[in-house]
């Protein structure tokens, strides 16, 4: 029996790491079989790209293609085995990230993002994402709270953010079977 691929997707700050643990332990008590991972990153290739683009300054198109580049390596190594296993994978982030930073955020062509989505992913896509959507000034607050030092994306001015959560939301909306949309402004029990 194949299993499930779950993507978790939001602005910084929306709560999608506090839900991701959460999420993961509930579907490891209905007794399923789960792989939690997250991009950039989830293979050893994935974590070493994920070190250059949150922290290295790049040009907008390397920065997709390295983001496409781990997503491959990704889906390969990681997640389609466990799905064709019958595992549960449950990822922080996926190609609904790359359209919402890289397009909405940073302009790179939605034509161009789409045209890497098809050849790396050869349609594969997510099961179920649930989009932790939360207003950009409630995000950035509960980002200023933050116990370590923030990465170039959530560096990243107000304006950004706000591009990147009407892309999330434009997305949701032309995929509404597929994306999910939580309001994040809720406590975390609810």
């Amino acid at each position: 029996m194949r299993g499930k691929f779950i993507t978790l997707e939001g602005v910084d700050g929306a709560g999608k790491s506090t839900h991701l643990g959460w999420l993961v332990n509930y579907l490891r008590t209905q007794g399923r079989t789960v792989v939690q991972t997250r991009e950039p990153g989830g293979t050893p290739l994935g974590e070493k790209l994920r070190e250059l683009l949150l922290h290295e300054p790049m040009h907008l198109e390397t920065e997709a293609l390295l983001m496409f580049a781990a997503r491959r390596e990704h889906l390969e190594l990681l997640i389609k085995p466990a799905v064709a296993r019958g595992d549960w994978v449950v990822c922080d982030r996926f190609t609904d990230a790359s359209f919402a930073y890289q397009g909405g955020g940073r302009g790179l062509s939605m034509e161009k993002i789409a045209r890497l989505e098809t050849w790396v992913q050869e349609g594969f896509q997510p099961d179920l994402t649930l989009l932790f959507d939360l207003p950009v000034d409630i995000a950035a607050g509960r980002m200023a709270g933050a116990a370590r030092q923030l990465d170039r994306f959530e560096r990243e001015k107000a304006d950004f953010h706000e591009r990147v959560r009407a892309t999330y939301l434009a997305r949701a909306a032309q995929m509404p079977a597929r994306v999910k949309v939580i309001d994040s402004r809720q406590t975390p029990e609810q």
